[in-house]
């Protein structure tokens, strides 16, 4: 179900580290590996522009970021093996586009965040997650943590119970099920709702969804502060991916909600939202 994985580049380490999660997605789906990296033309200093024509800078550009693109990583993604594109723009936008135009199933990046949430808002992720239609691979700690063994697949999918819930849960345990993996679905429950009647509502409505779904499987459901609960669930049953869905909106901030962005800056493990 993910034959096509891209990778967008910015030669950066921590763009490096996503390497080996990029690998291992391409693994267990058996996909293919395409590189993009996006020429900022502008990115030149005053100077040059006194010894040379704008165009001349921007070709000079283009022909250092081809070079820079067809050696990075070449040893982790052969170009015999992995496409490889170069596109100049707004970097968002154009890793959108490639994504529409090459039939993208899945874009694994980091999220270049930095300890604020106003940062990481700001960030090339999160107007990629904010306007891309496929899923999202994305982690913040890809310098400090390795992927897990290919033999470990241990996932965790959140669902809210709103009408997006369907989609989200058919996703993961459609590709949990093509690669092996073993699916955990849990549902949080806000700590200030009347607890026994809302548990034993939302269990009903997790059975009927998995049942039209078709999964069969372990459901979990947890009482407290969402995204405290959901981590640390993910950490109990040592999850190496969450799933969790993104929804439309208006603009960047009601596309991708707060917990999302939260989760993403903080979880232990990668985090696809879908």
């Amino acid at each position: 179900m993910i034959d096509r994985i891209l990778f967008p580049v910015d030669f950066s380490p921590s763009c490096a580290s996503m390497a080996p999660f990029v690998q291992r997605a391409a693994t267990l789906f058996r996909s293919s590996v395409t590189l993009l990296h996006v020429c900022d033309l502008m990115s030149h200093d005053g100077f040059e522009l006194y010894v040379r024509s704008p165009q001349e800078i921007a070709e000079n550009h283009l022909c250092v970021a081809q070079a820079e693109l067809e050696s990075f990583l070449a040893p982790e993604f052969p170009q015999a093996t992995c496409s490889r594109i170069l596109r100049s723009g707004d970097a968002a936008k154009e890793i959108v586009d490639v994504a529409g135009t090459e039939d993208i199933d899945l874009i694994v990046m980091p999220t270049h965040a930095g300890q604020f949430r106003r940062l990481f808002l700001g960030s090339t992720t999160a107007k990629v997650l904010g306007r891309v239609q496929c899923p999202v691979l994305t982690t913040k700690h890809a310098e400090t943590i390795v992927p897990s063994p290919l033999e470990h697949r241990v996932w965790l999918c959140a669902v809210s119970l709103t009408c997006d819930s369907e989609r989200v849960l058919a996703f993961a345990s459609r590709a949990a099920e093509t690669v092996g993996a073993n699916l955990f679905v849990i549902h949080v429950i806000d700590a200030r709702d009347p607890i026994q009647m809302v548990v034993k509502s939302a269990r009903r409505r997790m059975e009927k969804l998995a049942q039209k779904v078709g999964w069969e499987g372990e459901l979990k459901i947890a009482v407290g502060s969402r995204k405290q609960a959901l981590l640390e669930a993910a950490r109990t049953c040592n999850a190496d991916l969450i799933v969790i869905g993104r929804t439309s909106g208006s603009g960047p901030f009601d596309q991708i909600q707060g917990l999302s962005y939260e989760l993403i800056r903080d979880s232990p493990c990668p985090v696809v939202s879908v």
